[in-house]
């Protein structure tokens, strides 16, 4: 399920994948704009970004999971709600045919909008 063209849009990074996915990636991106509805989207890395001051958070569709990529603090601030899931420093793996935690990732896009939100006033 790699990806074979660059997709200039979140709309064409979608369409990409099979019915199945694209109803999760379609889903994730309603719960990520919903928890930050001032955020731009954008494609950056080859993946769905959203951007607010700053990145905010990125996803994207492998064959077995949705990878989902808060930053490192994203991670840490939620690693015991996380903690039944596959992390890295800046990443989670969510498996595909399990249950996708939409509340707990709404939870985290609140909280980077909240981190970025004060990076912009300290500068």
């Amino acid at each position: 399920m790699e990806q074979t063209i660059i997709p200039k849009s979140i709309d064409e990074y979608i369409l990409q994948f099979p019915q199945e996915i694209q109803e999760i990636l379609k889903t994730l991106r309603k719960v990520i704009k919903e928890s930050a509805p001032n955020a731009e989207e954008k494609i950056s890395y080859r993946m769905p970004t959203f951007v607010l001051d700053g990145n905010l958070v990125h996803f994207a569709a492998f064959n077995n999971h949705i990878g989902f990529y808060p930053t490192p603090s994203g991670i840490n601030t939620f690693k015991h709600e996380l903690s039944g899931y596959k992390t890295s420093k800046g990443a989670v793996q969510f498996p595909i045919g399990k249950p996708i935690p939409y509340e707990l990732i709404s939870q985290i896009v609140k909280f980077r909008v909240g981190e970025n939100k004060g990076k912009r006033k300290v500068k």
